[in-house]
């Protein structure tokens, strides 16, 4: 298991750096710069800036520059000095805005990720076990009504029966006497009580979908001859599913976290505009819109060591699982 786990993480090297140029590559393709983008904004405020100063802005940032010039000063920059580089936008160094918005982006995914799992994992189950019952055609009539609903328009619905019914206050992740506030036991208690419409929201989708492929995954293993001869051998019918065909039928469950973890980040940006979320969504979108491509490429650098992330715990977990992969 240990000689597994080295051998992934040494793949991981080449890969993070792949990524990083093609990361580096994709902010730059685009036509103009950030110079660029911020001209043409002043001009639809009718606002004029001097050629000289675009100029001495443009040397300045080492705008003028080759792109592997641009690219090494950043990458040497992270590598050597963990220095992301500096925000043309804002001003300010990349690592200070993003480290100010990550840890609560990371307490909002990985507290949906274990809603998703906590919620498709016995759903997923049961409509496998009780085939065409009501609680199947219930479990898949919800299923497809969350993959059909947009994150967005959901979130818009809950934060109305948050507002109407509970008389909470709707947008962000805390009230407005606790956003300046340090932290205390108050303050952590009021983050909880204004989680569960952002985790609702963005775990909706997957729920639903991850309800989908343990419900087809287990159902074909039920059907399978091991099943019926264990049955034979007088097994229990709880033991024999959790034993059997519910850690066969995880495989495939478990290597969505691959794609489910860099997808609770990502997709939050639109969400996270709707529900005034001080997390990474908004931060990346205006940087995008900004061409500032010091904070948007970590954005997508940082996405990017997420889904690396969560295909090596897939892998760890199958490898868990499943001797034949680790041994393999």
């Amino acid at each position: 298991m240990a000689g597994f786990i080295i051998r992934r993480l040494l793949y991981m090297i080449p890969m993070m750096f792949a990524i990083s140029v093609v990361t580096f590559i994709i902010i730059q393709l685009p036509p103009g710069d950030f110079l660029t983008a911020m001209t043409a904004r002043l001009a639809s405020q009718n606002e004029t800036i001097d050629p000289g100063v675009i100029a001495g802005l443009r040397e300045r940032y080492g705008l003028d520059q080759p792109w592997a010039v641009q690219y090494w000063k950043w990458i040497s920059g992270i590598l050597l000095r963990g220095d992301f580089g500096q925000s043309l936008d804002w001003n300010k160094p990349v690592s200070e805005l993003i480290w100010a918005r990550m840890g609560l982006t990371m307490v909002v995914s990985v507290t949906t990720l274990l809603f998703v799992w906590a919620v498709a994992f016995p759903i997923g189950i049961y409509s496998a076990v009780r085939q065409y019952s009501v609680g199947d055609y219930v479990a898949t009539f919800f299923g497809f009504l969350g993959l059909a609903i947009p994150n967005f328009l959901l979130a818009l619905v809950l934060m109305y029966v948050s507002a109407q019914y509970f008389g909470q206050s709707t947008g962000g992740l805390f009230s407005p006497a606790y956003i300046n506030a340090v932290w205390s036991w108050a303050k952590l208690g009021d983050l909880i009580s204004h989680m569960w419409i952002p985790v609702v929201v963005l775990g909706t989708g997957a729920t639903a979908a991850l309800i989908r492929i343990m419900r087809a995954n287990l159902l074909d293993e039920l059907n399978k001859p091991y099943v019926d001869m264990a049955r034979a051998r007088g097994l229990s019918e709880i033991r024999l599913l959790l034993k059997y065909p519910v850690r066969v039928a995880l495989n495939p469950f478990v290597s969505t976290v691959g794609w489910v973890l860099p997808h609770l980040v990502s997709g939050s940006v639109v969400v996270s505009i709707v529900l005034s979320l001080p997390i990474t969504g908004p931060l990346l979108l205006n940087a995008l819109f900004a061409q500032d491509m010091y904070l948007a490429g970590t954005f997508i650098l940082l996405m990017s060591m997420l889904t690396l992330i969560g295909t090596l715990i897939s892998d760890l977990l199958l490898a868990w699982l499943d001797p034949r992969i680790r041994n393999g």
